[in-house]
């Protein structure tokens, strides 16, 4: 089971990958010691919603920690080629179609083992904030007990360099993942400049580009 379906989910998956790394310098991560020996799942992870990329950036995240996931997609009719790389049609107008999505999503849950990744605020917004949560999280926790929510921090960053950065700071199971979100996000915002590891590489800053090509002409 992986994050990417076929021949057609690889192209998909390199136009993320090529998209993130054309936008951002860098993209960093962390894990809860949890995630040294997690359970088999399946998860739903938690995420913040400040970022027209965050759907981008957990792409990366559960291709990473290997557990393929379902995503849940506003706009999925504008690219429905995303559904080769675990996205579902969500639209905001179109209360049908959202009720098919989660009665699917469960029972892949249930018999496929699939997580999910969803950002329980509802609407993408600007941070710094955190929005109440929406029912969809408590819903899908009813239905498929077994999936452990786990919070999920996406903090963007432009003071340094050219480009903006994203640090994704990954914690432990949660009972009350809207709290430990937040907690989270403090926790992540106070840390930036420290090492982080890296999740996917980007584009330098054009100053660096220039560095490495005077290294090179020597």
């Amino acid at each position: 089971m992986t994050q990417e379906r076929g021949i057609i989910g690889k192209a998909v998956g390199g136009m993320i990958r090529r998209s993130v790394r054309k936008q951002f310098r860098n993209v960093y991560y962390r894990l809860d010691p949890y995630w040294d020996h997690p359970s088999p799942g399946p998860y739903i992870f938690v995420a913040n919603h400040h970022g027209w990329h965050d759907g981008y950036l957990l792409f990366h995240l559960v291709s990473k920690v290997n557990f393929p996931s379902l995503d849940w997609i506003q706009e999925f009719a504008s690219f429905p080629l995303f559904a080769y790389v675990g996205g579902m049609p969500f639209p905001a107008n179109d209360p049908t179609t959202r009720a098919a999505t989660i009665r699917r999503t469960i029972r892949i849950m249930r018999e496929e083992r699939r997580s999910l990744v969803l950002f329980a605020e509802g609407i993408l917004h600007r941070g710094p904030e955190l929005l109440p949560f929406g029912t969809s999280l408590d819903f899908i926790r009813k239905h498929v007990p077994e999936a452990l929510p786990v919070p999920v921090a996406i903090v963007y960053d432009y003071a340094k360099h050219e480009r903006q950065e994203a640090f994704l700071n990954v914690g432990k199971p949660s009972v009350d993942p809207r709290s430990d979100l937040e907690n989270l996000l403090k926790q992540t915002r106070s840390q930036l400049d420290e090492v982080w590891p890296l999740l996917a590489r980007g584009t330098p800053d054009v100053n660096e580009r220039w560095y490495a090509r005077r290294l090179s002409q020597r």
